[in-house]
């Protein structure tokens, strides 16, 4: 047996994957696995046939468990085939905040051997209009409540709000499903943050090694039941998808987040573990009430400073985990509690299987602690964007578009996006480590740097920063706190105080927005 497949099948194993079960039922999950394949779609059929009483998704209107949504998938795909003529070559459209419906919708499309494009719900009217074009999209699937955003599509494009699939459901058989001659796969539309999304063809998984590299550094167990808060659309919140079904685990999720609707949630199901994006922690920091069933948060989909995870871990304990990673790459490194504790602002390490560099402009590594390119290597890089294009790579090395450095002990830092880095003065500054320090300040609730146009030198930096209620902080205070533990040049000049930074909806900065018109 090789190394690898030894990994996989002791962390499966520690992780109760593997625990034994009913022969027949093993059996079925294995055929299962067989015919569809490792992804959502075979995980799925996998956990059904598993573990079909077990509780599948909950959302706040309904509980549906994998033997229930097994049926119900299987009699959607064959209403959407029958009726709006989905199939392999299908481009369907899945424009929904995070439900049951989203989850079935989404396997029913799969089932038949489409492909799914996930739809971000805070994308503008031109953008909407943009990813309908680019994307050849033949159907589009949508929330009742999301109405206003589809004036922008094409008006021939057919759409079927997600709240009446109950009716096909009804009028429609629940024959069984073959497996198409391809299988059915995902396509998530980059942030857009900096222009119009770009669709990234997502990897179905060949194995069992995706999941078992994943959870060797994040302790998720069979069974685990997940609190969602990320959204499904957004690379994060499909990974923990995928998580669960692998795992036979309950995903809970709520239509969108807000504190008060996640705690409530994670309370009312005992839920053990949290999915969410950083900005959600810090409003969770601030919520009344407390979640003592958690003893998993895993943060990804932008960058977790250092003070925020300081400040998570004194009021939940050691329980937080941060995925760096991105669509393109799915995960990088995976940083630990025990890492955050010792150095606050890491991105951990590469789990078994992974491989990051740091390069120089022209692909050659750089020693430890020098700052350069980074570029990783999994088992779930995409396929490419859906215009033909993709990443530049080296020695099957995909970059990130990041800036990084590797520490003495082997941890990763990110030091900022390759575009955002400021040159003042001639000095290569980076705004990420500017707005860590910045982010330390008792009074501050969060805060954004980036370069802007300077007569002198070119560039300077100006910092954008939100309080908390109640609390004020002298400029010059900010910058003589920058000034005493960085580089001079690191020092914002201009200083910004707004009520709140610009976010889209899976909470990254919006930076464009933080400049004047």
């Amino acid at each position: 047996m090789t190394a690898k497949k030894t990994f996989v099948l002791r962390t499966l194993a520690r992780r109760r994957v593997l625990a034994p079960g009913s022969p027949t039922r093993v059996v079925r999950q294995l055929n299962a696995l067989r015919r569809w394949g490792f992804g959502l779609f075979g995980e799925m059929r996998s956990a059904a046939a598993r573990s079909p009483e077990r509780v599948a998704v909950v959302d706040e209107h309904r509980a549906v468990t994998y033997g229930e949504l097994d049926v119900r998938v299987r009699r959607l795909a064959n209403a959407l085939r029958a009726e709006h003529g989905v199939g392999p070559g299908s481009r369907v459209g899945l424009l929904c905040d995070n439900s049951a419906y989203f989850v079935e919708s989404m396997m029913a499309v799969i089932a038949l051997g489409a492909q799914t494009v996930l739809v971000n719900t805070g994308l503008g009217n031109a953008q909407l209009e943009t990813v309908a074009h680019d994307q050849g999209l033949t159907l589009l699937l949508h929330d009742e409540s999301l109405l206003g955003l589809l004036a922008a599509m094409p008006p021939h494009l057919p759409r079927v709000a997600v709240e009446r699939i109950d009716g096909l459901i009804r009028r429609s058989p629940s024959a069984e499903v073959e497996p198409p001659s391809s299988p059915g796969s995902v396509i998530v539309l980059t942030s857009g943050t900096t222009g119009a999304p770009k669709g990234a063809r997502r990897r179905n998984p060949a194995g069992l090694g995706p999941l078992a590299s994943v959870v060797s550094r994040i302790p998720l167990n069979a069974g685990e039941r997940m609190f969602v808060a990320a959204p499904l659309f957004h690379t994060w919140g499909l990974a923990a998808l995928q998580l669960c079904l692998a795992l036979r685990g309950t995903i809970v999720v709520t239509h969108r987040f807000t504190p008060p609707s996640a705690v409530q949630a994670v309370r009312a199901h005992g839920c053990t573990s949290l999915f969410a994006v950083p900005v959600m922690l810090q409003r969770l920091l601030e919520a009344p009430g407390k979640m003592p069933s958690l003893r998993v948060v895993a943060a990804s989909g932008s960058a977790l400073t250092g003070p925020l995870a300081t400040r998570f871990m004194e009021v939940y304990g050691d329980v937080l985990y941060n995925l760096y990673g991105s669509t393109e790459t799915s995960w990088a490194s995976i940083a630990t509690p025990d890492e955050l504790r010792s150095s606050p602002g890491t991105a951990g390490r590469p789990p078994h299987g992974t491989r990051v560099a740091i390069l120089d402009a022209a692909g050659r590594p750089l020693p430890t602690g020098v700052i350069g390119r980074i570029f990783v290597g999994n088992d779930m890089l995409f396929e490419g964007y859906t215009n033909g294009t993709g990443r530049e790579s080296h020695d099957s090395l995909l970059a990130t578009g990041d800036l990084g450095h590797m520490s003495a002990d082997g941890l990763l830092f990110v030091d900022g996006r390759e575009d955002d880095m400021v040159i003042s003065g001639g000095e290569n500054v980076y705004p990420a480590a500017v707005e860590d320090v910045i982010a330390e300040l008792p009074q501050v609730r969060e805060v954004a740097v980036a370069g802007v146009p300077d007569e002198e030198f070119g560039q300077r930096l100006a910092a954008w920063v939100a309080l908390h209620e109640g609390e004020w902080v002298e400029p010059d205070a900010v910058r003589e706190y920058v000034r005493h533990r960085l580089a001079r040049f690191s020092v914002p000049r201009d200083i910004h105080f707004v009520p709140a930074l610009p976010r889209n909806a899976t909470g990254k900065i919006v930076r464009r927005q933080l400049f004047p018109r």
